[in-house]
């Protein structure tokens, strides 16, 4: 074949051998970063038993003596749930008690995300209105508590629908078991009204002004 018929026939085959390699490069895709999940407020057990896992390092033989809950500009309460919790638990071996956190984000250099272990300080024994209670005791959540709650404050609820609630678990010799205390209010000695739950079988106890 004549070098220049060669040539006029090689082209169109070049042509399509390029565009053939062409169409099977890989194609870039790009991966879309997703946004972090916004925090959100939890459950007093839930809370709670994150703070006891870290506890079990302190004592083994800790028992809780307070839970309560604190609310947030940042992140909003919710019915029975709030973004940062607060326990106490002690050590009868020991005789001494440890505050811990637990916050669903970072607040502050002092409240940050997760759980953070206080200091210790001496623990005096029971007392008529802080008894020590055993883990198992605490068989009704936040939320149920406040369902409960709601249901038993009628038109107090409705009078003071405004007010932030939170919430106090203790165990005193008022009830046989820990109770939750429900509270319209930012604090029980600012409340305008609260309402205590049996914490062990869900009972209603009592209503206070």
């Amino acid at each position: 074949m004549p070098q220049k018929l060669f040539t006029i026939a090689a082209v169109p085959l070049l042509a399509l051998f390029m565009a053939s390699c062409s169409s099977q490069a890989p194609q870039k895709t790009e991966v879309k970063k997703e946004e972090p999940a916004a925090p959100e407020p939890v459950t007093g057990q839930t809370g709670f038993f994150e703070m006891y896992k870290l506890a079990r390092n302190w004592a083994k033989d800790l028992q809780g003596l307070r839970i309560n809950s604190m609310n947030h500009a940042d992140v909003k309460s919710l019915p029975g749930k709030a973004p940062i919790w607060e326990a106490v638990f002690v050590s009868p071996e020991r005789r001494e008690m440890r505050s811990f956190s637990y916050a669903v984000t970072d607040f502050s250099a002092t409240t940050r995300k997760g759980v953070v272990a206080g200091p210790t300080s001496p623990w005096g024994g029971p007392k008529p209105g802080a008894k020590p209670f055993e883990t198992p005791a605490l068989k009704i959540d936040s939320d149920k508590a406040y369902e409960i709650a709601l249901a038993k404050a009628g038109d107090l609820a409705k009078k003071f629908g405004d007010k932030p609630v939170t919430f106090l678990l203790e165990q005193t010799d008022r009830f046989p078991n820990p109770a939750w205390r429900v509270i319209w209010g930012e604090s029980v000695s600012a409340s305008s009204f609260s309402v205590f739950v049996d914490a062990t079988t869900g009972q209603y106890l009592r209503t206070v002004r």
